[in-house]
């Protein structure tokens, strides 16, 4: 089935008034960065809301929505797809609202990555320059190797990152060029996921008569949208609280040094409420919503809370403690899980700063406060800065929701250039590559 024919309509640029615009990335006169230039479309895959975003880069550094679409998800759980006709059916209708704001068709997208079980490790590759000066030749070539050597038949590399890059075991740089060394080294960040997954995904795109031009790890777009350009070089985490999972990036030197998914997210919380006191799920995450809290106070089981009957004209009472007791253990055991995450990781000092909490979890009345006990740390609760036109402006509330949908049209517009090395879409492999890293290394 077609998406909707695109028709015309007034611009939304009513959504953008009154709305400062702050760098989502550095400004190109600070930076030497600049947009790419044309619109660009995203697609935000979630448990509970599926986002399409349609903008493009400014002069200033900022970004700004012309138009959007968002509908309730289905298909999906916790990332993964579990019905792709269902998922296909809220992709097309949810492209085709963005579609008719701007009355263009779009076949290009940037999608975010959730599925496929994601998994972050780094990868060394080596070279011998033997005194001469590195070239940027050399350092696709180690950006290349790290590729080979980190490929597996059933998983596919999505993003391969450069953290950094040792001069003779002595100094490490970001950027090699020009010096002159006999041996070097380049670390890079890896994440890949599952190829089964992804070629489902794929296969719902195609379907829903998209293409995905780019795709981008969920807690990497969060960083984008929500850090700025000292914290990311300072150090800090971002935690991406959604409904299906749980998703962390750790941020230091202006790199991503580590990502992790956790599949527990918001809407375990509502599923528990929904289980301890016997109603729907819709009612269970209106309660959360209006009354729900992280931690439990001493007052708690003197505020009453009626819960309507729909099969009877009554109201049934319950308490605040009530609704705590069902929320509070699942946020322990969620934050326990990054906790835990961090601890094993080894990144020493840069996974011991300050923690962001972003997305629609985070919204949860008094986190920030069982986050900062429960991990050790600074913790504080982040919407999107920089970002014109988002859905709902009028509620600054919600915004932490578009998170990962913000970091994603970054990524789209150009910030992808600042992480990432450029693919190479003939990269050697086999013998041949094999024999010529072997002479590269030696000559």
């Amino acid at each position: 089935m077609p998406r909707p024919v695109p028709t015309p309509q007034r611009s939304p640029a009513v959504l953008q008034k009154g709305r400062a615009v702050l760098p989502i990335l550095p400004s190109e006169e600070q930076q030497g960065f600049a947009w790419t230039p044309g619109l660009k479309t995203i697609l935000d895959i979630g448990s509970t809301k599926t986002t399409c975003l349609i903008g493009q880069g400014l002069k200033n550094g900022g970004l700004r929505v012309l138009s959007w679409g968002w509908r309730r998800s289905e298909g999906i759980s916790s990332g993964a797809v579990v019905d792709a006709f269902q998922l296909e059916r809220v992709i097309r209708a949810t492209v085709g609202d963005a579609e008719r704001k701007i009355s263009r068709r779009i076949r290009d997208v940037t999608v975010n990555l959730a599925c496929g079980n994601p998994r972050s490790y780094h990868m060394d590759a080596f070279m011998a320059p033997n005194g001469r000066e590195v070239t940027a030749e050399d350092i696709q070539h180690l950006y290349e190797q790290a590729r080979h050597n980190a490929a597996e038949p059933d998983r596919r590399i999505v993003q391969a990152m450069p953290l950094g890059f040792s001069i003779d075991d002595s100094i490490t740089v970001l950027n090699p060029c020009g010096q002159r060394c006999e041996k070097l080294i380049g670390k890079f960040h890896i994440v890949d996921a599952q190829v089964s997954a992804l070629h489902t995904l794929d296969a719902v795109l195609r379907k829903a008569e998209l293409r995905a031009v780019g795709m981008l790890s969920n807690p990497i777009a969060s960083g984008l949208s929500v850090l700025d350009h000292d914290e990311r070089d300072l150090g800090v985490t971002v935690v991406d609280m959604g409904a299906g999972t749980t998703t962390l990036a750790v941020f230091a030197r202006g790199r991503v040094f580590y990502t992790r998914h956790i599949r527990v997210g918001g809407h375990h919380i509502t599923r528990d409420i929904a289980q301890s006191l016997s109603i729907s799920i819709d009612m269970a995450e209106r309660l959360k919503t209006l009354y729900g809290v992280a931690y439990a106070s001493a007052n708690d089981a003197s505020i009453p809370i009626a819960l309507p009957l729909s099969h009877r004209n009554m109201v049934r009472q319950i308490t605040r403690a009530d609704l705590i007791r069902a929320i509070a253990p699942r946020v322990e055991e969620t934050l326990e899980m990054l906790r835990y995450e961090l601890d094993v990781a080894g990144l020493g000092r840069p996974a011991e700063g300050r923690v962001v909490l972003t997305g629609g979890g985070a919204l949860l009345n008094g986190i920030d406060a069982v986050a900062a006990e429960i991990l050790n740390r600074p913790v504080q609760v982040r919407s999107p800065a920089g970002i014109r036109g988002l859905p709902e402006s009028d509620h600054p509330s919600i915004w932490a929701g578009f998170s990962t949908a913000s970091g994603l049209l970054a990524w789209a517009a150009g910030a992808r250039d600042r992480f990432c090395l450029p693919e190479n879409e003939t990269m050697p492999r086999g013998v041949a590559w094999r024999l010529a890293n072997l002479l590269r290394r030696k000559i």
